[in-house]
């Protein structure tokens, strides 16, 4: 978004007419204000919440193998069609991103009931942190070239070369992916009986009408879902303004900042990944409850952001010093993936999918309000908008995380168990 308007990028002297031209060709420069800015990065948002709840219904009853693979390739064309949306103007690219958030939404919400089938109970914690910490890998590698292609090639190829992975993605995910390990043909017999055996409990293969009664009387779905909220509030904030933050503060060239951009995710992956590990440790040494262990990584994930994000505000008195606070405002919320993120498929694994959706979409709503409100702030305030983002990002981060840490929990609940019938 930053080389793409020019209201974002600082004014330069160019020598030659004839470079101008060129930079304009291959970095076709809008004038969109930053709320509309906020809107079309939140675009994206309105889409994946819209998705929500029919694919986390469907995932349960469907392959998930042809879902989320199909929903895969829709993102990749969506993508190869960003730069030809844009052209037609800011409606064209609004509609463009949005059916990318649907077609993401289903992808990432479906992908998680892989794991009802796939992940033992002692083993949750680091296989979907291992899992979701792919989102953290992919931002980080996106983030670190894509300043570079910008400034080389231009914004637009940037979405025709990942359109086009994303499409050649898809054979492998046809290929290796399974929905049920039984079904795999790779993996030993041994295996297969450790998986289904430590599963065998905890899932029906036949359908049963959802208890939706009993899923609206739930305070921990509640807590989970104000985590969510709370999470993806902060989180997308700093992944969609991290780039006009270090802009607007900083000063500095596309190409660095699409590298100090990248930082952030890369120690997201690290984090994701360790703090599944120990979230399994914790858990399998019965060191703590399991239920502890979510409430203590949700904890992690929620005030250690906006902890950093203060002390840009107060603490950051030098150019070193801002780029470590960023990085780990940024980097940290990923301690939740073994916290809030999973915890729905402790409570409810037969129901995992539709909860998934429904506790995502809660976030996602979060995530709509605060990238667009961000952008009407900044809009509003361009000279000191950051005050306002991190203090309101705090007060609700601190207010969802007490009432997880009230009524969350870890238990399957009664009306999740197999010999309960709940119904409409």
């Amino acid at each position: 978004m930053v080389v793409m308007v020019n209201t974002t990028r600082l004014p330069k002297l160019d020598n030659s007419s004839t470079d101008e031209l060129w930079n304009n060709m291959k970095n076709p420069v809008y004038n969109w204000s930053p709320e509309i800015q906020g809107i079309i990065l939140s675009s994206f948002f309105y889409g994946a919440a819209l998705i929500q709840l029919p694919s986390g219904y469907l995932s349960g009853i469907y392959s998930i193998k042809k879902m989320v693979g199909c929903a895969l390739f829709l993102s990749s064309l969506c993508s190869l069609l960003i730069p030809l949306a844009a052209e037609f103007g800011k409606t064209s690219i609004i509609v463009c991103r949005t059916l990318q958030g649907v077609t993401q939404g289903m992808a990432s919400t479906g992908q998680h009931e892989i794991w009802v089938k796939w992940a033992p109970p002692r083993e949750r914690g680091r296989l979907t942190s291992i899992s979701m910490s792919g989102f953290l890998l992919g931002a980080f590698i996106v983030s670190l070239v894509t300043g570079f292609i910008c400034q080389s090639l231009g914004w637009p190829i940037v979405f025709y070369i990942f359109g086009a992975y994303g499409c050649a993605l898809c054979l492998l995910w046809f290929v290796l992916v399974y929905d049920d390990p039984n079904d795999h043909p790779c993996i030993s017999i041994s295996e297969k009986e450790y998986i289904t055996s430590s599963l065998v409990h905890q899932f029906s293969s036949s359908q049963q009408s959802l208890p939706i009664k009993s899923m609206l009387k739930s305070l921990p779905i509640w807590a989970i879902s104000f985590a969510c909220f709370g999470f993806f509030w902060s989180n997308s904030i700093m992944i969609l303004y991290i780039p006009t933050y270090i802009n607007s503060v900083l000063h500095i060239n596309i190409r660095e900042n699409g590298l100090l951009s990248a930082l952030p995710y890369l120690i997201a992956w690290i984090c994701g990944i360790l703090g599944g590990q120990m979230a399994d440790f914790f858990s399998s040494r019965n060191i703590l409850s399991l239920t502890n262990v979510r409430k203590l990584f949700t904890t992690l994930g929620l005030l250690l952001p906006v902890l950093f994000s203060m002390c840009l505000l107060y603490l950051s008195s030098s150019f070193s010093s801002t780029i470590i606070y960023l990085i780990l405002a940024g980097a940290t919320g990923a301690f939740s993936l073994p916290g809030m993120m999973i915890n729905a498929l402790d409570i409810a694994p037969r129901y995992y999918g539709f909860l998934k959706g429904v506790t995502v979409l809660v976030g996602m709503i979060g995530g709509i309000i605060s990238s667009t409100l961000t952008g009407i702030i900044i809009n509003q305030d361009p000279e000191s908008p950051w005050f306002k983002i991190f203090f309101l990002m705090t007060a609700v981060s601190v207010i969802c995380l007490i009432f997880y840490l009230i009524f969350g929990d870890a238990e399957i609940q009664e009306w999740a168990k197999e010999r309960q019938h709940t119904r409409l």
